[in-house]
């Protein structure tokens, strides 16, 4: 999938891009999936708006449980920090451990209904395949390199922010590309709870059983995590050729 042609690539974002600029020139390919003569294409939320509010929350959920994932896995592989393991480890799978409409359903008596219980879901959803990749990046490095960076006189922070931290980058990437295709999936959850994510095409479709509305929704955010996919994967092989890794 990701070593499809550039050229397939573009031509799949221009028409994504075509498609949420002007979504109307596309009913005739949804007519038939509408009932009676309910309109084809989605139209009480641009769908752009729709988009870029997807990928905005999906954006600061993955950053923000990459920076609490990696900080973990950098704490549990200290020499202090071995005890840290099992701490970080079980704070990693609590995501996995509860279900997002859970996570929802707890968050909104608090937060109310919004953006803020969907982030709160997706930041814990993609704590796990962050810290496990960053946690193998940072634990399998070559023991002699680690050796050599100290025979330099590099301090331990150096030696994490110079060394450790680019030979693992490759792996950690993984992880946070894993954690933002999930994202994207799960954050069409967030209109249950009124977040302004491409969930609103899908849930009103379900709603009004318009089936051009499902499809609607359900192709922009495949379309979106194959971009995105191979966007990751594009930027992983780069990282893994300035490490000294064969892509």
């Amino acid at each position: 999938m990701s070593r499809a042609p550039p050229l397939a690539w573009a031509a799949l974002l221009a028409l994504l891009g075509v498609f949420l600029v002007a979504p109307g020139r596309f009913a005739p390919l949804f007519q038939p999936f509408a009932p009676g003569d309910t309109p084809p294409i989605y139209a009480q939320t641009p769908l752009l708006t729709l988009a870029v509010n997807h990928l905005l929350l999906v954006a600061a959920a993955t950053l923000t449980a990459a920076a609490i994932a990696v900080g973990l896995a950098v704490a549990a592989t200290r020499p202090a920090g071995r005890d840290v393991l099992p701490f970080a480890r079980s704070v990693a799978r609590i995501g996995q451990t509860f279900p997002p409409v859970a996570v929802l359903a707890l968050a909104v008596p608090i937060f109310g209904f919004g953006a803020v219980p969907t982030l709160i879901a997706l930041v814990l959803y993609g704590l796990l395949p962050i810290f496990e990749t960053a946690l193998t990046g940072l634990d399998g490095l070559d023991p002699a390199l680690m050796e050599a960076a100290r025979g330099m006189g590099m301090t331990d922070r150096q030696r994490l922010l110079r060394v450790e931290l680019p030979l693992a980058l490759p792996m950690i990437l993984s992880g946070i590309r894993l954690a933002a295709v999930i994202g994207l999936a799960t954050a069409t959850i967030g209109s249950t709870v009124a977040a302004s994510t491409l969930g609103e095409v899908i849930i009103s479709g379900l709603l009004t059983g318009n089936t051009a509305y499902v499809l609607q929704g359900g192709l922009v955010v495949s379309a979106l995590a194959l971009l995105i996919d191979a966007g990751f994967r594009h930027v992983e092989r780069g990282a893994a050729r300035r490490a000294g890794f064969r892509s």
